[in-house]
């Protein structure tokens, strides 16, 4: 009985051992170009139309990979689903009335409210605070000690010529956004933006899609406004004031103006879906890798789609056979040590709303994930790429971060496999392009979670055009990139420890 029990556990630990040697290469090679195309193709079709988030043609896609995650076997990764819902909004505008000292302004001819971020209201103000450009950073601020909880502000648009920061995009304080969360920090009830461009074309009927209905707090209300309607609250010394404002800070004041800001809209529930399954681990079933990419993209403008077959037509395909090259493994006794989810998520065009629904509400333990590998974008090359490499590349984003154990993993499953060139351009904190920040991988990263995003640095050529199709895509050198992935992967899955957490988070702040 105990020689028989000795040669079961000898049996059962060499079968572990073979299992976690066993080599991808066999299973890397049913990543193929055929297969890459055939999806794509389908992906980024016309039946598609763009594949916005919350449309025809974002549902047809998740049905699409839905099917094909049943068809080779994959566990569903929602409970008994294969999709995770979530909830997004979006308005009419039914009427809205602007008076500044019973004087009304016309919408579109003096002024447009920013619908998204706007509620149902009417307010009364008798004065505005006007709060130069409107800007807050960590040695600068256009409020100073001025209170506005409750007011109306008056800002101006861009920035003095003496003001710098390295910030870009949604993480700017001199851009839009940034200008809207420092009044909201301030406690502003409604946000008046001096802006050019009127009279302005007519709003369209449905305003842009979000996802935060309800909130603890309601923000401000935000318009943009024209320069006279800003005049009528300020007076004949607003020119001045403009004119000041081009090169240096200006002094918070409050004008007296009898301010009436009404806005009615209609809010309409509207749904999307991460699309999710996974391939079962053989030992460390509490465990998880996952594998991400965004079957999302820009949709239509009238007859107009996006094809979006690089953006991300190509991330996604590239899971779906990086799923199935899994799925080979496993029916072959192959199969990895951890659980493999593979998720495409939708929404990261509007602003990483699957993933950060994923973060939010996980289907499976965050502390108990080992990794995030997310595939933006591989079936192109960067036009402003001049090396001679140019055909064997990619770009690989956030290996340094978060844990020492991700580049060496990272290069040793590159050098035994596929021999790219990983460029580590967009991990610089400098990064003008902030890459780091741009797709769906942040939100696991700042859970903690480490990363490893893929990204071929199309961000010119046809980046975010209708000429975004499946027939310039560098089919062999997207396989190559994939096969990359996958072999980190396989790694990642059935390697003895959890990916170790061992260096602290970046600054969190996205975009």
């Amino acid at each position: 009985m105990r020689i028989l029990l000795l040669g079961m556990l000898l049996l059962s630990a060499s079968a572990g051992f073979a299992q976690k040697s066993a080599s991808p290469q066999k299973f890397s090679e049913t990543i193929t170009e055929q297969d890459l195309r055939e999806h794509l193709f389908i992906l980024a079709s016309k039946e598609m139309e763009g594949r916005e988030t919350a449309t025809e043609g974002q549902k047809k896609a998740a049905a699409y990979i839905e099917r094909y995650f049943r068809t080779i076997g994959l566990k569903p990764g929602n409970k008994d689903s294969y999709q995770q819902f979530y909830s997004v909004y979006r308005d009419s505008l039914v009427s809205s009335t602007v008076l500044v000292n019973n004087n009304e302004f016309q919408i579109n001819k003096d002024y447009q409210p920013i619908l998204q971020l706007s509620r149902t209201s009417g307010s009364y103000f008798s004065e505005v605070v006007f709060v130069g450009h409107g800007i807050v950073d960590s040695a600068y601020d256009d409020y100073g000690n001025m209170d506005v909880k409750g007011k109306a502000v008056l800002i101006l648009d861009g920035a003095p010529a003496n003001f710098k920061t390295n910030k870009r995009g949604f993480r700017a304080p001199n851009g839009l956004y940034g200008k809207i969360s420092a009044a909201n920090a301030k406690g502003a009830a409604a946000v008046l933006i001096v802006g050019g461009g009127f009279p302005r074309q007519a709003m369209p009927p449905l305003g842009n899609m979000y996802t935060e209905l309800y909130s603890a707090q309601q923000g401000a209300n935000i318009y943009t406004i024209s320069a006279k309607l800003a005049e009528s609250i300020v007076g004949s010394g607003w020119a001045d004031l403009v004119q000041q404002g081009k090169q240096n800070k200006l002094e918070p004041r409050v004008f007296k103006a009898n301010t009436l800001l009404e806005m009615n809209k209609a809010v309409k529930r509207l749904e999307s879906s991460n699309v999710l399954g996974y391939i079962e681990g053989s030992d460390k079933t509490d465990e998880w890798l996952i594998i991400t990419a965004h079957y999302d993209h820009l949709g239509k403008r009238g007859d107009v789609i996006y094809y979006g077959a690089d953006d991300d037509g190509s991330g996604t395909v590239g899971v779906l056979e990086i799923a199935q090259a899994f799925v080979e493994a496993k029916k072959a006794g192959k199969g990895p040590r951890r659980n493999v989810m593979i998720m495409t998520v939708s929404g990261e065009e509007k602003g990483l709303w699957g993933s950060d629904y994923f973060a939010k509400n996980p289907t499976i333990p965050l502390d108990k994930l080992t990794a995030d590998l997310n595939i933006d974008m591989i079936g192109r090359v960067d036009t402003e790429r001049k090396t001679a490499d140019t055909l064997n590349y990619i770009y690989v984003v956030g290996d340094d971060k978060l844990s020492s154990d991700l580049k060496p993993l990272s290069e040793a499953a590159n050098k035994k496999s596929v021999k790219l060139t990983l460029d580590y351009k967009f991990n610089d904190p400098n990064d003008p392009e902030q890459i780091y920040f741009r797709s769906d991988h942040f939100n696991f990263a700042k859970n903690g979670v480490p990363v490893i995003f893929y990204y071929d640095g199309m961000l010119k050529a046809d980046y975010h055009k209708p000429t975004d199709t499946p027939d310039k895509i560098n089919y062999p050198l997207m396989k190559k990139r994939a096969q990359l992935v996958f072999n980190t992967a396989w790694d990642m899955a059935n390697r003895d420890n959890m990916i170790k957490r061992d260096i602290p988070l970046p600054e969190m702040n996205r975009r």
